[in-house]
This record gives C-alpha cells, structure tokens and sequence, in this order.
C-alpha cells in the first residue's frame, strides 16, 4: 500500500471534525513523523451508539498513522459529584474498555495500534499531583467555571471537584506525552484553557480536535441519562427499531436530525470505496435507492424524495450491522454480561423509611426534589396589595377542584400588571400558608432573580402547550412524593433551593437536572436571565 502523504494524512484527520485549533503546528508535525493524540471518556454513564462518532474519527486517526491513546478518565468520574463509589468505578473501566474494544472490533481497526490508560495509573503520582498544586496557584476560579461550563453541570454553589476538572484534563495532555487532544465541540472551553495554562506551567502548547455534537433521537444531544434518546450498544433488533420509530426525524428537515447526523458521521466515514449507502422502499414508491455521498442523500431528504420511515428503515440496517459484532462479544462470555448488570445494575425502587415521631404520613425524611409539589399556573386575577406598594395578590389557577389559590408576589417592581394577568407561571404549591401584610399567601411564584444594585426578577415560563394544574418534576427524580405541606423547622425548600437555577441555557434546573412538566416533558424557562437562582 502506497504510504499516505503529509496532505491526505491531514485531510483524514481534520475531516468532519467541526473545529480544529493549532493548524500550523499540525502541518509541521506531519512532515515530520506521525502524529500522537489522545482521546479520554469519563466512565460515568453507559455507553450508547453516540460513541460511535468519536470512535469512527478514531478508525480515521489511525488510517492516518496516528498513535492513538484511549483515556478511560475514571479519576474525572469520581469527581463528577461522586455519583459512584470506587467500586463501582472499578467495574465501569473494566465495562468501557469491554465494549470500546468490541466497537473498534466491529468497525475494523486493529487493537494493537491503539493505547489504553486508566486515569488514576498516573494521575495519583507525586509529579502529577504536585503540577495541579502548581497550576491551582495560576488558574483562577473564573476561568475553571468558565472552561467546565459546557461539560460540568452547573449549580449555585459548585464543588470544589468540578472546579479541578478543567486543570486534570490539562494536565493529561502533558502526562500522557501527545501532540494532540481529540473530544467533543462541547469541550471548547476546556481545549483552549489547557492552552492558556500549560505553558504557564512550562509545557507545550498542544494541538485540539473537535467532533460536533450529533443530536440524539430526540432532536436534542444524544445522552446517557435520556432512555429515549439514544440507543444503547448492547439494544436489540426490537429496540433499536422501537427507539428509531418514535425518533425525530421530521419530513424535509435536516436540522437537528439525529438519524441523518449518525448517517454523516458514523455511517459514510465507515464506508469502504465504492460503496454507496443504500435506502431500501417499495417498489411502489420507487424501489430502492443508492447514494455515493452524505451531501447526496442530505439534499435528497430536504427535497422530501426520502420519507423519514424509509431513512430510518435504512439507519436501523446500518445499526444492526455495527451492533451485532459487540452482542455477539457479550452473548458467548458470560462474565460480560456479568460485568454489564454490575456496572449498571437496574435502579432499585426506594424502600420507605419509617417516619419520625409526629411527621405527617406522607412525608419523606431525605432533602430530594420530589418532596416539592411544583405545578404549572395560570393567573386568573390580579391586583395591588393595598397595604404593601411592592406586592401583589394574585388568582392562579392550579387546576384544583376548590378553585384558584391566593399567592401574594413581590413582583409590582419587575412586572406591569397588565403583563400579569393570564401569565402561565410555575408554583411553589406545598409551603405552609404565611400572612404576609394581611393577606394569607398559599404558595410561591417561582423566579429568576438577580439581587444588588440593578435587581432583576423574571417569573419561571412553563411550556406553551403546558396546563394549570400539570406537575413540574425534576429530570431523574420521582414524582408522587411530595410532602403535604413543607416544615419550615426542617428548612426543606431552603436546603434544595440552593441547588435551583436557571442555567447558561436560559433552563430551569436543580443540581444540574432539568425542570420538566410532567405530560409534554418540556423544559421550564426564564424570559432573559442565566446562570441565576431561582427563588
């Protein structure tokens, strides 16, 4: 095989990457030898077809002569709100490297061209833990938020831990001895933190690489903790055509459409030369159909030639073909599946603790969202408090059979009365009942709010389709276990409204779960404001 020049290697590195900084650099070193890059996976959530894009950018490193080093980040896991004991960390890096060599297996690339490191093999040494000493003394706590902003959830108060992530995924890049790193779009700010601080620290600058974010089949980024968003690679034939039926995939649109999105990024690029991705129909409506290209079946799909039924008709063969190499590895070795259930063992339903001395029947003991009742509104009537200039005592309907409730709201400074009147609003439902200037308030309007000097406050937005009365819950946790009313001596709402903020998305979310109303599963929002609490 002739060997490939400096030009065609770069053009398999960088292609349908969606941003690529230290071009220059990259240029030189292929001129000179072959690249070395490095990719790291936190072993957190489970593995989903989704990994299949940075794992078939890494089937393109290698066609490149790259060295390529697989990062299985389990000390970055354990520091993302250590979710999961070390134990289980223990199983997880023994899962992800099972099912990342069986994928690789699966799409044709050699084991022996690749590395794979666990995190704490070096990062618990005394150099490394010294240069993080180091670079704690330069980083300051602006630029580690800011740089952990897309790829860290972000609460009111942050953990020191997600503070130090940005810095550890730095300082691999040094420690693993690369030229480059390869992630995620979403790891931006991270890439061009590493610039800035390495060198402070007298290290190489190193080269970043960056996949865009493929959608899930949702329409939104394909993620771990969303079931009906992404496909998982152990999944069925059944389940992977029940979840590629109800996926998103809208007739003529091409825009966040997960089924085209895995069709660019995993399926063309696995190709081999003189293949052409093939749509199977009727006969009736045409017959089957072949493309040489993505840019040829994309155009074909906004014209609407291609229905979304026979795309994803397509995409479900395509699956199956890259799933059933990996069923098959854990089918004949019963310690995979072994392994599989005890890195992620099925949710267990939580057993119901005893109730204290004198606590209501339904109260639950544990500080945990779903013991705040929050419901979608409607402000049926309102008006000034005559005792108090800055209140107001507002109707809302909240789909009871006793009639709208009484809520008084400071909001008079922040929003016109006549922008009040039949507002859809999110409520606090489950407060005990305070006086406030005469007037008995039954619950609490739910705001973004900005406290100093130019204080602003924007009452929560539930979904436009939403209705008075639909419960609001927070994203992985229970509904149904509301308290009947909140004891203001336990100070519940205060312990979980430290954790609720409007995020950089402008979403409404505790301890970086989103808000979401129950029947349409949409995302609560405020008008303007980010990165605030909610109170």
């Amino acid at each position: 095989m002739t060997p490939l020049t400096p030009e065609e290697k770069h053009h398999l590195i960088t292609r349908n990457l969606a941003e690529w900084l230290g071009d220059e650099k990259l240029k030189t070193i292929l001129k000179e030898r072959d690249l070395k890059l490095y990719w790291g996976t936190a072993t957190t959530g489970k593995p989903h077809i989704g990994y299949f894009t940075p794992i078939s950018k890494i089937a393109d490193f290698l066609k490149a002569g790259v060295e390529v080093t697989i990062l299985f980040a389990d000390l970055h896991a354990y520091l993302d709100n250590m979710k999961a004991p070390w134990e289980l960390l223990a199983l997880r890096v023994e899962y992800y490297e099972a099912v990342i060599k069986a994928m690789l297996k699966s799409i044709g690339v050699p084991l022996d061209k690749l590395k794979f490191v666990k995190g704490t093999d070096y990062q618990l040494s005394k150099e490394y833990t010294l240069d993080m000493y180091r670079l704690s003394s330069t980083v300051t706590e602006h630029d580690a938020k800011k740089a952990g902003s897309e790829v860290i959830k972000q609460v009111a108060s942050p953990f020191l831990s997600g503070l130090l992530y940005p810095g550890l995924q730095a300082l691999d890049e040094q420690y693993l001895g690369v030229d480059a790193q390869f992630g995620g779009v979403d790891q931006r700010k991270i890439f061009t933190f590493s610039e800035k601080y390495l060198p402070a620290l007298g290290y190489e600058k190193r080269i970043h690489f960056m996949n865009p974010m493929i959608p899930g089949l949702a329409g939104a980024k394909m993620s771990s903790s969303e079931e009906d968003s992404k496909i998982d690679l152990l999944d069925n034939a059944s389940a992977v055509k029940k979840k590629l039926k109800k996926a998103f995939c809208e007739p003529g649109n091409i825009v966040d459409n997960g089924i085209l999105a895995f069709s660019k990024h995993v399926i063309f690029p696995l190709m081999k030369e003189g293949d052409q991705y093939l749509v199977p129909r009727p006969d009736d409506f045409g017959g089957d159909i072949l493309f040489d290209t993505y840019e040829e079946l994309e155009a074909a799909f906004a014209k609407e030639v291609i229905h979304p039924g026979d795309l994803k008709g397509a995409v479900e063969i395509y699956i199956n073909k890259l799933l059933d190499p990996i069923r098959k590895v854990f089918e004949s070795d019963p310690k995979l599946k072994t392994l599989s259930n005890k890195a992620y063992p099925p949710p267990q339903k939580e057993k119901k603790q005893p109730n204290p001395k004198n606590a209501p029947a339904n109260q639950n003991t544990e500080i945990e969202p779903s013991r705040l009742d929050i419901r979608v509104g409607k402000i049926v009537e309102v008006s000034k408090h005559p005792d108090a200039d800055s209140l107001y005592i507002e109707k809302i309907d909240l789909g009871e059979e006793n009639g709208p409730r009484t809520i008084v709201s400071g909001l008079v400074n922040f929003v016109p009365i006549d922008e009040m009147k039949d507002r859809m609003v999110v409520v606090l439902a489950n407060l005990k009942p305070a006086n406030l200037r005469g007037v008995s308030s039954h619950g609490m309007v739910l705001c973004a709010s900005v406290d100093g000097e130019e204080r602003k406050v924007e009452p929560i937005r539930p979904p436009t389709d939403s209705q008075p009365g639909e419960k609001v819950l927070v994203e992985g946790y229970e509904t149904g276990n509301a308290d009947e009313v909140l004891n203001p001596k336990k100070k519940v709402w205060e312990k979980l409204a430290v954790d609720l903020v409007v995020n950089s998305n402008g979403e409404a979310s505790w301890n970086g779960n989103l808000l979401l109303t129950t029947s349409s599963k949409g995302k609560l929002t405020a008008d303007s404001l980010k990165n605030v609490p909610i109170k």
